[in-house]
């Protein structure tokens, strides 16, 4: 149903209006259930507009890595809105993104050194892929082809879904905006691999190898561990190639360290950053790169620039609350945190994989995913978790857990209780 008139705008509240004219993410807007309408949050706890909490369980898309509404963030935010809530960075700069520029280059892998902010995740990838190729470009060199990984994303722009396995069956709409590429299998730690014949095979034509850092997120939660990676950064190297680190869902602790590099030993030449940059309190994102990658846009004149700047890059707003999240990761103790959360997912969600309907059981940091047999409901499902009073969204034949990092105890335990719950309704 349409609204048409103030009379009905009056009449209806918003959440019996949602549906209008709003078009939501990842939906089938002919039989999308009512969304669930949110009016508040704080802490871990969602506010739904008849009064009802949830716990969340998935850090709004892994984003509020301290929860909502944090005190130090809010004053940061606040405190920057009264003197300077927006300026281009086209030909002029802030202080609270140099500051966030340099501390970012201080904490990050290897040497990755410099930055450019952008506003969302796809976009921080789509800028990789764009710097990658141009860097090469500079250099005298046609190289136009990416190896990414199967189960990988990367983002929904059309870049991103060149190299993204999940959108495979999407990709031939979208051909005309997407980058080639190759895709093989993660490689074991060691012994040969797809991955280094295609190296061998297409070595002068690759641009870069893209790859998510110990998770692969919308792929299913699939776990590899740091040999992996290691080995990936490995070849990547040995066959002189750029190393390409999506880290946009993985940064700021998820995976139980600052970056999931870190954990392998990892430096790639670009990393990709979003989400928890923030703490969930704005849209901002960061393409960083090593010196030698910055050195290969220097030229003299424009013809070697890297030529991209969304409006909003840099936003003093967003760049403030990443400066009071960084803050916070600097003064409480987030990766013990998620450490702790770990070892609590393995004792509560260990056990469900004895459950017909549960395939597999993944834990990796702060992130308990449980894979399920097909025949399910994911929309029963998301309401039947509303009902006891948490915020579990099912993605694929996967139900995940990807809580605040500051969630306690007894809220986590409502998490995974709601999940036994539902489970065994289903399966048992």
């Amino acid at each position: 149903m349409t609204a048409s008139n103030p009379a009905d705008l009056a009449n209806r509240s918003w959440p019996e209006r949602s549906r209008d004219h709003v078009w939501y993410p990842y939906a089938q807007m002919a039989h999308y259930p009512p969304p669930v309408p949110v009016a508040g949050a704080e802490g871990c706890r969602l506010r739904l507009a008849d009064g009802r909490e949830l716990v969340d369980g998935t850090a709004s898309w892994w984003s509020a890595c301290h929860g909502y509404r944090h005190p130090h963030i809010m004053a940061a935010v606040q405190g920057q809105l009264d003197t300077l809530p927006h300026v281009m960075l086209g030909g002029m700069t802030h202080e609270p993104v140099v500051r966030l520029a340099e501390r970012l280059a201080a904490k990050a892998p290897g040497y990755l050194h410099h930055t450019m902010f952008t506003d969302s995740g796809s976009v921080a990838m789509e800028v990789a892929l764009k710097m990658a190729r141009q860097y090469w470009d500079n250099r005298g060199q046609t190289r136009n082809l990416f190896v990414a990984f199967e189960n990988g994303y990367h983002g929904d722009t059309g870049g991103c879904m060149g190299v993204s396995d999940t959108y495979r069956d999407l990709r031939p709409r979208f051909s005309g905006l997407t980058h080639e590429h190759l895709t093989v299998p993660l490689p074991d730690a060691d012994g040969p691999s797809e991955l280094e014949r295609v190296l061998d095979r297409y070595g002068n034509r690759i641009a870069g190898v893209v790859i998510e850092p110990l998770i692969q997120g919308a792929g299913g939660m699939l776990v590899h561990g740091p040999e992996v990676l290691a080995r990936v950064a490995e070849l990547t190297h040995q066959a002189g190639t750029l190393l390409i680190a999506d880290e946009v869902a993985t940064g700021f602790g998820r995976t139980g360290s600052l970056f999931a590099c870190e954990q392998a030993g990892a430096e790639p030449d670009i990393m990709a950053l979003s989400k928890a940059l923030t703490a969930g309190t704005l849209p901002m994102a960061a393409t960083m790169a090593s010196r030698t990658v910055f050195a290969g846009f220097q030229g003299e004149d424009e013809t070697t620039a890297l030529m991209h700047g969304p409006t909003f890059t840099g936003n003093p707003l967003a760049a403030a609350a990443a400066n009071a999240s960084l803050d916070l990761f600097e003064a409480e103790p987030r990766l013990a945190q998620a450490a702790a959360i770990g070892d609590r997912l393995r004792e509560q969600l260990g056990s469900l994989g004895e459950l017909p309907g549960v395939v597999d059981v993944r834990i990796k940091g702060a992130m308990g995913a449980l894979e399920l047999r097909p025949g399910w409901s994911k929309d029963w499902m998301r309401e039947r978790f509303v009902d006891l009073g948490v915020w579990i969204r099912p993605l694929g034949n996967v139900a995940y857990l990807t809580p605040p990092l500051t969630i306690s105890e007894d809220e986590l335990g409502r998490l995974t209780q709601a999940l036994e719950r539902v489970l065994r309704e289903i399966f048992a």
